[in-house]
């Protein structure tokens, strides 16, 4: 980058490297930190560097936490007997808007045979032990050929399991129209549909 000092353009490349952070955005975002007062400054970097020193994995359901519990956890008011499985931390924070009011299993990924990620590779065993003691496991994984495999593969080693095993439903989105529903999304909604008095 012409006419600026290598150690701005080190920033400005640091903040490139982030998701979504485009050359433009990363530029405004390096001239932003020459400008702010240095105390703002100390302040994001010790940041930045208690995620990586202090945030580390919960002992139960596998989120990301502070203590040897996360958050939901460690939360009395959830339902510990419903539990709900996701793929990774960022799942739990988009179904936390949905109102759900049980706790949660982070599998630390999908089963992706092709690219060498089994059940060894996922926390399974840790989710068995917790299945054992609850009345429903919903499996909240993709739509996706690795997340249909990973349900399918938790359906069978939990078939006979005490416990009522569900999914995430599939279908047309709420305001969608059929126009312009791709066709697997529409044979999954014609395939799974529920009686009228059941969405009621």
């Amino acid at each position: 980058m012409k006419g600026l000092p290598s150690t701005l353009v080190k920033v400005i490349e640091s903040f490139t490297k982030f998701p979504g952070i485009g050359k433009k955005t990363a530029h405004r975002l390096g001239l932003h930190v020459l400008k702010a007062n240095s105390v703002e400054i100390e302040s994001f970097s010790q940041a930045l560097l208690d995620v990586k020193s202090k945030i580390n994995t919960c002992a139960s359901c596998h989120n990301i936490a502070e203590d040897t519990l996360c958050e939901i956890c460690s939360d009395n008011s959830r339902d510990n007997s419903l539990i709900c499985v996701c793929e990774d931390p960022p799942d739990i924070y988009l179904l936390e808007k949905t109102g759900f009011n049980g706790v949660y299993h982070v599998l630390g990924g999908l089963l992706a045979p092709l690219d060498g990620i089994g059940p060894d590779n996922l926390n399974v065993d840790s989710l068995l032990e917790r299945a054992r003691n609850a009345s429903e496991v919903i499996i909240a994984t993709d739509a996706s050929a690795e997340g249909d495999t990973t349900a399918l593969y938790l359906s069978q080693i939990m078939q006979d399991f005490p416990v009522k095993l569900t999914r995430l439903a599939r279908g047309l989105p709420v305001g969608g129209h059929l126009e312009y529903v791709d066709d697997a999304t529409l044979t999954k909604s014609i395939n799974n549909r529920v009686e009228v008095a059941e969405e009621v």
